[in-house]
C-alpha cells in the first residue's frame, strides 16, 4: 500500500497535469482564499453559549475581547470575493457573447448554478425544523441555528444582483475607467457623512441602506476593471496605499468601529450596511491581490500540492459557503446535549482560553463540513435525480424555511 503522502502527491500531480495551460491559477487561488475565510471567520468570530434550559444562543468574542477586532480585518475578505467575482463574470459574459448566447440565457445559467445549493440547504433545514424538536432540541436552539444558516446566504442575493449588473459595470468601466470605482467610494462617503455627521439624528435610519449597492459593488467593479486590463500594478499600489491610509484615518480620526463584522450591542456596525471602512479594507485587499497575482500564479504552477487544495475548494465553493454553519451546529448541538458546556464550543467567548479552545475545534468543524459536503454536493449540479414534483417540493420547503428564518432574524 502506498504511503498516504505518496498517494497525495500522485493525486496532486494528476490534477496538475489535467489543468489546462490557459487556466488562471492565481484567480482560483484568490477565490479559494476568500472562500475559506468565510467559514473560518464565522467559526472564530462567532460563538455559542448554553443557557440553563439547554438552549444554544449566539455570542461573539468581539463583545468582550475588543483587541480581537483586527482578526476581522483578515478574516473578512469580501473585497477579494467580489473582486474575483467581477473578473470572472466579465470574462464569462465575453465568452457567452462570442458563442452568440444572449444575456438572458447567460444570466439564467449563472443564477441557477448559484441558487441550486441555496435551495438545497434551505430545503433540508425546512425538514429539520419540525423534526429536531421531536429529538429534544430546544426551540431557542432552532432559532439560533436558523439565524446562523441564513447569515451568509444573503450575500448570494447581493452577488446575484451584481451579476445581473455586469453589462452595466463593464460599460462604466470602458467609459470611466478607474473613476467608475471612485464614484462608488464617493457615494458611500456621502451616505456615511449623512448618517454619522452632526445632523445624524435628523437623518432617517433607512438612509444607510443606500450604501448596499455601491458598498458591495466597489470590489466587483474593481474586478471588472481588472478583467478589462484597466487595473494594473500602478493602480493596485495606489489602492493598497490609499486604502490603508483611509482605513487608518477612519479608525483613528473619525472613530469608526474597529470590527469589520457586527458586534452584539454595538451602536454602529461596518458591514450591515457597508460603511466607508469596508471599502477602505477592500481597496487594500484588492490592491494586494492584483500585485500578488503573478507570484501566486507561478507558485501554484510549480507546486502541485498547493494547487490540489485550491482545486478542491473551488469545486466545493457553494457547499462550503452554504453548509459551514450547519457543520458547526452539527458539532455543537449534540455536544451540548450530551456533555453540557464545552470550552470553545458552548462556553462564553470572553477569554483567550476560549480562543485557544475554538482554534483546537476548527479541524472538527472542518471534518463535519466534509461529511456534510459528501451528502450536499448533489445539490450543486443539475438536479437530474429530482422529478418536477420533487423540485417543486424543494422550492416550497426552501420558501418556508426562508420565511421562518427571516422571522427569527
Amino acid at each position: 500500500m502506498a504511503h498516504p503522502l505518496t498517494a497525495l502527491r500522485r493525486a496532486a500531480e494528476k490534477v496538475d497535469a489535467k489543468t489546462p495551460a490557459t487556466r488562471d491559477r492565481a484567480l482560483d487561488g484568490l477565490r479559494a482564499l476568500a472562500l475559506l475565510s468565510v467559514p473560518i471567520g464565522h467559526w472564530m468570530l462567532g460563538g455559542l453559549t448554553l443557557s440553563p434550559d439547554g438552549a444554544l444562543h449566539n455570542a461573539s468574542p468581539l463583545s468582550s475581547l475588543g483587541f480581537f477586532a483586527p482578526a476581522s480585518w483578515v478574516l473578512q475578505m469580501l473585497g477579494v470575493f467580489f473582486l474575483v467575482g467581477g473578473h470572472s463574470s466579465v470574462r464569462s459574459l465575453e465568452r457567452a457573447r462570442e458563442k452568440g448566447l444572449p444575456y438572458g440565457s447567460w444570466l439564467r445559467a449563472r443564477t441557477v448554478r448559484l441558487l441550486r445549493p441555496v435551495l438545497g440547504v434551505t430545503a433540508v433545514w425546512a425538514l429539520l425544523i419540525p423534526l429536531l424538536p421531536r429529538l429534544g432540541v430546544p426551540a431557542d436552539t432552532l432559532r439560533t441555528g436558523a439565524t446562523l444558516v441564513v447569515q451568509p446566504l444573503w450575500y448570494i442575493g447581493v452577488y446575484l444582483a451584481l451579476t445581473a449588473l455586469t453589462p452595466l459595470c463593464a460599460a462604466f468601466g470602458r467609459r470611466l475607467g478607474l473613476w467608475s470605482a471612485g464614484l462608488l467610494v464617493a457615494a458611500v462617503a456621502v451616505v456615511d457623512l449623512l448618517r454619522y455627521g452632526p445632523w445624524a439624528e435628523a437623518v432617517p435610519s433607512w438612509v444607510g441602506l443606500l450604501n448596499l449597492l455601491p458598498g458591495w459593488m466597489f470590489g466587483y467593479q474593481l474586478g471588472v476593471l481588472w478583467a478589462q486590463g484597466r487595473l494594473g500594478r500602478p493602480a493596485a499600489r495606489a489602492l493598497l496605499l490609499g486604502g490603508g491610509a483611509l482605513f487608518a484615518a477612519l479608525l483613528v480620526v473619525f472613530h469608526y468601529p474597529a470590527s469589520m463584522v457586527g458586534v452584539p450591542g454595538a451602536e454602529r456596525t461596518n458591514s450591515h450596511p457597508p460603511s466607508l471602512l469596508v471599502l477602505a479594507l477592500a481597496a487594500v485587499q484588492c490592491g494586494a491581490a492584483v500585485l500578488l497575482r503573478e507570484r501566486l500564479g507561478r507558485l501554484l504552477s510549480r507546486r502541485p500540492l498547493l494547487w490540489l487544495p485550491v482545486v478542491v475548494v473551488n469545486l466545493s465553493a457553494m457547499t462550503i459557503f452554504c453548509w459551514h454553519q450547519s457543520a458547526m451546529l452539527a458539532v455543537a448541538v449534540p455536544g451540548a446535549a450530551g456533555l453540557g458546556a464545552l470550552p470553545g464550543l458552548t462556553t462564553a467567548p470572553d477569554s483567550l482560553g476560549w480562543v485557544a479552545a475554538r482554534l483546537a475545534l476548527l479541524p472538527l468543524f472542518g471534518a463535519a463540513l466534509v461529511a456534510i459536503g459528501w451528502f450536499a454536493r448533489r445539490f450543486d449540479g443539475p438536479w437530474t435525480a429530482f422529478s418536477r414534483i420533487g423540485k417543486a417540493l424543494a422550492g416550497a420547503a426552501a420558501a418556508l424555511f426562508a420565511a421562518y428564518a427571516l422571522g427569527m432574524v
